[in-house]
């Protein structure tokens, strides 16, 4: 006899819209596995198995690969990482619109050109290439943002600390009116949008970021008509702006994925105004160590960073990278850690790891994901070990001053 609250495979695809056959063929990938079977064999299905499924024909619908689908949907959604996760999709549908407009423009240009001229320029035929060949980055896009989301995520929902990162990173800012601020690697832009009934009415913010999708995603969120901000993609080891022209610089978890942490500063040092401020913020080598361990106990061979960022710029080592830039290099401590009850939160974001854990949990989820549910059940605690480096760029005077001691000297 069927349960309250669950369909038949039947039921299940009218619903949906696909074919029975759709249905038995997704859980024979093991995209889509049912959340009940009789002993009968009968299949049945579930809300939420109906919101992954909803999810499948989206990603399905952008192009992906059911190869790609199968290790984006790895792990359970609770509803904030289902909502979430609707939110990226619904940024990824509005990127494939603008991206589609551009390939019709370009067509129609293209078409236009070749009726006018009665020759083909190859130029701008290598360019609609281009453009068409766009959606091959959605891939790169949705996982960067899905491990975002991920993070965020157990973040907000076990912090310890209730006034939580971003707006505890913007009080660090000492922002005051009339500033010109530049954010280097700013993602999504969460920091501002966060913080926007703080941000002073005469100010200007430069959001920049190496990826187009994420100023896409900094744009939306913070609006296309607040004109205190603007948008640039650029690499920040060439940051293309003048001498003396910013008054704080920020880089959020930034500088450790740096090829040349010196360049960067570098440049950074450069644009700043005499007195000017740079807030970077990193981790130190206790960051979530019990998320590591937990792994670990489960299968040692998972390693959930192939490179430990903190050993690269962190806590422990940053102020010897910093102090050849800047006057003063003060760390300040994040006070913070997470008490963690339910497994799926901290399962996505095992998940969202830059580390070899989805080679090792993709066959043997249900058995990890009862692992982390036994730890969890009376609550996980997992230490936060994080902060900021607020450096301070020297007076033009007290440069030179100091400049003449050492001749002297």
């Amino acid at each position: 006899m069927k349960k309250p609250g669950y369909y038949s495979s039947g039921e299940f695809s009218r619903m949906a819209h696909i074919t029975l056959r759709t249905v038995r063929y997704y859980d024979k990938q093991n995209i889509l596995k049912p959340s009940l079977v009789s002993e009968s064999g009968a299949r049945f299905y579930t809300d939420q198995d109906f919101a992954r499924l909803q999810q499948i024909l989206l990603l399905k619908f952008l192009g992906f690969s059911l190869d790609d689908i199968r290790e984006m949907l790895t792990g359970d959604f609770d509803y904030h990482f289902l909502l979430d996760s609707l939110n990226i999709q619904l940024k990824l549908v509005q990127d494939k619109i603008e991206q589609m407009q551009l390939v019709e423009q370009a067509i129609q240009d293209t078409s236009k050109a070749i009726q006018a001229e009665h020759s083909i320029n190859w130029s701008q035929m290598l360019n609609l290439i281009h453009l068409t060949g766009m959606e091959k980055s959605l891939k790169n896009q949705y996982q960067d943002a899905s491990n975002i989301s991920a993070r965020i995520n157990l973040h907000r929902l076990y912090s310890a600390n209730p006034a939580g990162w971003f707006s505890w990173i913007y009080q660090q800012c000492r922002i005051q009116p009339n500033q010109q601020i530049l954010e280097i690697g700013c993602g999504d832009g969460t920091l501002w949008n966060i913080n926007l009934p703080k941000i002073p009415k005469q100010i200007h913010i430069t959001l920049s970021d190496r990826s187009e999708g994420m100023l896409r995603d900094a744009r939306r969120s913070i609006g296309p008509k607040d004109l205190r901000f603007s948008f640039q993609m650029f690499d920040c080891h060439q940051i293309p702006f003048p001498d003396h022209c910013f008054d704080l610089v920020i880089a959020n978890h930034v500088l450790f994925y740096c090829e040349d942490i010196p360049a960067v500063c570098r440049e950074v040092q450069r644009i700043l105004k005499p007195g000017g401020l740079f807030l970077c913020s990193t981790y130190g080598s206790l960051h979530m160590k019990e998320v590591s361990q937990l792994v670990q106990e489960f299968n040692d061979r998972i390693k959930l960073s192939a490179n430990k960022l903190y050993e690269r710029f962190g806590r422990e080592n940053g102020k010897p990278v910093l102090s050849p830039f800047f006057q003063s290099v003060q760390w300040l401590d994040y006070p913070d850690s997470l008490f963690v009850t339910q497994p799926e939160p901290l399962i996505s974001y095992i998940l969202s790891c830059h580390g070899n854990q989805n080679q090792y949990l993709s066959n043997s989820y249900q058995e990890f994901r009862i692992f982390v549910k036994k730890k969890t059940q009376k609550g996980f605690f997992i230490t936060k070990d994080a902060g900021i480096f607020l450096c301070e760029k020297q007076e033009e005077g007290a440069s030179k001053n100091k400049k003449e001691n050492q001749e002297k000297g």
